[in-house]
């Protein structure tokens, strides 16, 4: 199981990059092992907005729906359409190709209400 020290996570298994005001948003490994397969995702669209902790989409594997929920609050500026067609690539590379929106932050000060490497760790058990 991979947890890159460099991303911040949730408690209900997102990660999250920040690259200037720019977050990348994903589920991490230990999230894609435990759905299983990956056969279907439903995305926001760009310019929709969210709240931190709301439910953005759904992913739908062998195993479970499960909704995926925004880790910061802000506006959706880019969302990953190859996941439309290819939505097993989160299972093969979920810090990559895997990758799901990008949102535009709306309050910095949220990150602080997410966990590091080494808190996400703990909390699976990693």
């Amino acid at each position: 199981m991979s947890i890159p020290e460099q991303l911040k996570y949730t408690k209900e298994h997102e990660w999250l990059k920040v690259e200037d005001n720019v977050a990348t948003i994903g589920i991490t490994d230990w999230a894609q092992g435990e759905l299983g397969d990956i056969v279907f995702m439903e995305l926001p669209a760009e310019g929709d907005q969210f709240d931190q902790g709301q439910s953005f989409g759904t992913i739908e594997a062998v195993k479970a729906v499960s909704d995926i929920y925004a880790p910061i609050s802000g506006k959706i500026v880019v969302v990953n359409a190859a996941l439309e067609d290819d939505p097993m690539a989160i299972n093969r590379d979920p810090y990559g190709d895997g990758w799901m929106i990008k949102i535009e932050i709306a309050d910095p000060s949220e990150l602080g209400n997410l966990l590091d490497a080494r808190a996400y760790g703990e909390l699976v058990g990693g």
